[in-house]
């Protein structure tokens, strides 16, 4: 274990790594969900909002209707934190101070304030890095915050914090061994996010009843995609427009977002009709729509970061790691390869993940996959990965097996070179974890800007 000695005694811009690992090694679970320590924390370094807070839950599409709703406000004028999990690279990719990430210096001194107030408790990682998130967060000012929930809802520390507008994307089968195994469980843990007599929003076209019986006992006024909100998009498929039930504005000639991949129009929906609901905090939210839609910026959501070249085939990465996010992905890879061009798949899951599920559906698109063992404790093997494909039914005669995402991703490369050499067109995706794709970037040499917002 680290000597926190000399690092808390005079923490700089250069030991945040440091402070990351010590706190690792402080709690006996990585996950260890409930909220009694993060209540006693929050007041005990008098954390406060006086500005309207957003908490996004969801299996899938998180990240997207953060970054969205943070873009959009960002452009009309407003100061914003968001918090985001799990980061890429860095760690200060979770914490955005008015488009920005938090600088090192800023993260360790919220990080020496909890670890001085916490006394002998001892906070897992989540909580820890979490309660100096909102302790950042708290002291800047803002005219908003939006927090991430980062493992379903009801116990997850950030649901510590009381939300004015709950907002809950695509509900699909994860987590399982902390969610439960149903949808009905799972949307039950994440409709915990909302507050009554305060507005919540639902992306899930088909949200499961526990949600709805759940928001309806409370008394949060539910506005659920496809029925109380909806998007129209024009004949020329540019724009689009959006409505909300009881609202007589509506919004019409919407750009399309930034994002690509057919679910951003529904995670568009829900921070656009979230701010509707809120209008009355925001009122020159409509300034900001155009731009922040256009201008949002979110790494690894079906995002090309290396065109053709002679280094080898377009790259495109997706962190795609459970059935739900798997299904969007294929949408969007069968738009995305044109006709006669082959695709090839950089592939790596963590083990407590459904790879055999994710496999299956992703399949019929890919040509060839070049399977990549992850890192970490919860990190599948190639051969593990390659069983599971097996049982999906894949063709296992495609498939080659490495040790690590750079190996993989070299070959793809070198072999793509060749192919492009032949006359054959090919594209590479990489997917199956935000493991895997930071370590893909990784092996680009950190090339690909992170966290940059216009």
């Amino acid at each position: 274990m680290i000597d926190m000695t000399e690092i808390i005694a005079a923490p700089g811009t250069g030991v945040l790594s440091d402070w990351l690992e010590f706190i690792e090694q402080l709690h006996s679970k990585p996950i260890d969900l409930g909220l009694e320590r993060m209540n006693l924390m929050i007041d005990k370094l008098g954390i406060r909002f006086s500005c309207p807070v957003f908490t996004v839950a969801g299996t899938n599409g998180k990240g997207s209707t953060c970054a969205m709703l943070e873009s959009v406000l960002r452009c009309a004028g407003y100061r914003v934190g968001m918090h985001t999990s799990p980061h890429l690279v860095r760690f200060n990719e979770r914490v955005f101070l008015d488009g920005k990430e938090a600088d090192d210096e800023t993260i360790v001194r919220a990080l020496k304030a909890v670890n001085e107030a916490r006394g002998d408790l001892t906070l897992s990682y989540f909580e820890f890095t979490g309660l100096a998130i909102l302790k950042i967060f708290a002291e800047a000012h803002l005219d908003a915050v939006i927090l991430e929930i980062g493992l379903g809802g009801r116990l997850d520390a950030m649901n510590a914090i009381d939300t004015d507008c709950g907002i809950v994307c695509a509900i699909g089968i994860d987590h399982i061994a902390f969610l439960g195994s149903t949808r009905e469980q799972i949307a039950y843990e994440k409709a915990c996010i909302y507050r009554a007599g305060r507005p919540a929003v639902c992306t899930d076209r088909n949200p499961p009843q526990t949600l709805l019986d759940h928001a309806a006992r409370i008394g949060a006024p539910l506005y659920v995609y496809g029925r109380d909100f909806e998007t129209q998009i024009s004949s020329d498929g540019k724009f689009f427009d959006l409505r909300v039930a009881g609202i007589d504005e509506r919004l019409e000639g919407l750009p399309l977002p930034a994002l690509a991949g057919a679910n951003q129009i529904q995670n568009a929906a829900g921070a656009l009709a979230a701010l509707m609901l809120m209008r009355a905090n925001f009122p020159r939210y409509r300034s900001g729509i155009a731009r922040g839609l256009e201008s949002v910026r979110l790494t690894g959501r079906f995002q090309c970061i290396k065109p053709r070249d002679e280094l080898g085939a377009e790259l495109t990465i997706d962190v795609g790691h459970n059935p739900n996010a798997a299904e969007a992905l294929l949408r969007n890879l069968k738009g995305y390869r044109a006709e006669g061009e082959e695709l090839w798949a950089v592939f790596g899951m963590l083990s407590d993940k459904d790879m055999k599920e994710v496999s299956r559906i992703v399949s019929p698109v890919v040509s060839r996959w070049f399977v990549a063992s992850l890192t970490g404790p919860r990190a599948a093997s190639s051969s593990e990965l390659c069983r599971a494909m097996k049982q999906a039914g894949v063709d296992m005669s495609r498939v080659g097996a490495f040790d690590c995402v750079a190996d993989a991703l070299g070959q793809a490369l070198a072999e793509s070179r060749k192919a492009m050499r032949d006359g054959r067109a090919v594209k590479i995706v990489g997917f199956g974890s935000f493991v895997t794709v930071s370590a893909i970037m990784q092996a680009l040499g950190g090339k690909v800007p992170l966290g940059v917002y216009p």
